[in-house]
């Protein structure tokens, strides 16, 4: 049985495979903010001519659904470790701005 993943495990993970390789002084929130843009337009460029329909299909091809979950990971990879570097709890950020979001855009 694997132990359950939660966002504290993988950023010290992601932390100490940086520091194996000696990666930390180039962990600055500039570089890991440009590393992060980079891996989201990795991840549009999949979608980038897709018709709608076939965006939702996106998964169905095995090769694409693995290159997106690749593209998705790399993404939440360099979020994950730009929190670590700022001191920002992501979960806590998120459940705070969904708080904002309801009281600016209340439903119907």
């Amino acid at each position: 049985m694997t132990e359950p993943l939660d966002v504290a495990k993988l950023q010290r993970r992601l932390a100490e495979f940086a520091a194996a390789r000696e990666w930390q002084p180039y962990h600055t929130p500039k570089n890991l903010v440009a590393a992060l843009s980079v891996e989201a337009s990795e991840l549009v460029e999949i979608f980038q001519w897709l018709t709608p329909e076939e965006s939702a299909r996106v998964m169905d091809d095995p090769d694409t659904a693995h290159r997106v979950t690749d593209e998705i990971a790399d993404v939440l990879a360099y979020l994950l470790q730009l929190c670590e570097v700022l001191g920002v709890d992501p979960l806590a950020a998120l459940a705070a701005k969904i708080d904002r979001n309801e009281r600016r855009f209340p439903a119907p």
